[in-house]
């Protein structure tokens, strides 16, 4: 975009100066050509020496026309050969030399307005040619300023395109960093479900540990109180209960059996204070023995049915 050059407050227009010049120098060839009123009396010049506004082709027109009439003088007043030269006529000559001084004086001025115009249009094309200088540099300082502002305006844009490219890149590191928080919770929720899982499973596992547990202990009591049913029938099947026994009476044997069911040991734990009762109670467990079903129970059921008591009373055995 092209921009106007300011104004120089020093330039000026040379319209006004060439015309006031001009008419300076018209007022100088006046004065120049306007003589004094002679004492003497002088042949029709006055319109030769009338102070008039010529231009100056009128002026040298004048000069060259007094010329030939001092040539003209000159030639009419050159004496022939035959005939003796006349005297010459002074106020004659005097007029002529008048008018030769007044168109040399016309001359000479025409010279100096010539000059002073040459020194004016010279003046007239260093102003213009400075103008010009000034309108160029104006001119150039216009475009120097354009392409300041078109650099500023490309660094303005440049710096926005910067601020944008960071916002941007802000806003990508702040979803990434959401996507990576999100994916963070998304991973915690997970294992969290992992150990509800796997809590719930050992829970599950647990229950059914010890619903197994009681399954096998209620089992192992059943084959417990099976192998003690079987001990006690065989017992009271080989018990002879002495005579004189009374019903109240009770007498508590404490039985120990080996691997294979045999008896090992019985002791009185609790006698009936009757000792042929306690020795029939003893006697009817070493008869009865050896008690093999032991050998079909699990290993630690053997080893909890290896020592028992059983509760000798006449009506049955416990």
């Amino acid at each position: 975009m092209a921009v106007k050059p300011p104004r120089d407050p020093q330039d000026v227009g040379y319209t006004w100066p060439t015309v006031l010049a001009v008419a300076v120098h018209l007022l100088v060839v006046f004065f120049s050509l306007v003589s004094l009123p002679s004492s003497t009396a002088e042949p029709d010049s006055s319109s030769i020496v009338q102070a008039t506004l010529v231009s100056t082709e009128t002026f040298t027109d004048q000069a060259q026309q007094a010329t030939e009439q001092q040539a003209a003088l000159n030639s009419s007043t050159e004496p022939d050969e035959a005939e003796p030269a006349p005297e010459p006529d002074t106020s004659e000559q005097e007029a002529l030399q008048q008018q030769a001084a007044e168109a040399a004086a016309r001359e000479e001025a025409e010279a100096r307005a010539e000059e002073q115009a040459r020194e004016l249009q010279e003046a007239q094309a260093q102003a213009e040619a400075e103008a010009q200088r000034r309108e160029e540099e104006a001119q150039r300082l216009a475009e120097q300023q354009e392409v300041e502002a078109q650099a500023r305006e490309d660094a303005q844009r440049e710096a926005e395109a910067e601020a944008q490219r960071q916002r941007e890149a802000e806003a990508e590191a702040q979803r990434q960093r959401e996507a990576e928080a999100e994916a963070q919770r998304q991973r915690e929720a997970e294992a969290e479900a992992q150990r509800q899982r796997e809590a719930e499973a050992a829970r599950q596992r647990q229950l059914e540990g010890e619903a197994q547990a009681a399954a096998n202990a209620q089992q192992a009591q059943q084959a417990a109180n099976s192998f003690i049913n079987i001990v006690r029938r065989a017992v009271e099947q080989a018990w002879l209960i002495p005579a004189g026994a009374s019903d109240t009476m009770s007498a508590t044997i404490q039985v120990r059996l080996g691997p294979s069911g045999e008896v090992l040991l019985t002791t009185i734990a609790s006698s009936s204070g009757d000792s042929a009762f306690d020795r029939s109670a003893m006697q009817a467990v070493e008869h009865a023995a050896p008690f093999s079903e032991l050998r079909d129970l699990p290993a630690e059921q053997q080893r909890n049915l290896r020592q028992f008591n059983l509760r000798f009373t006449p009506g049955d055995v416990r």
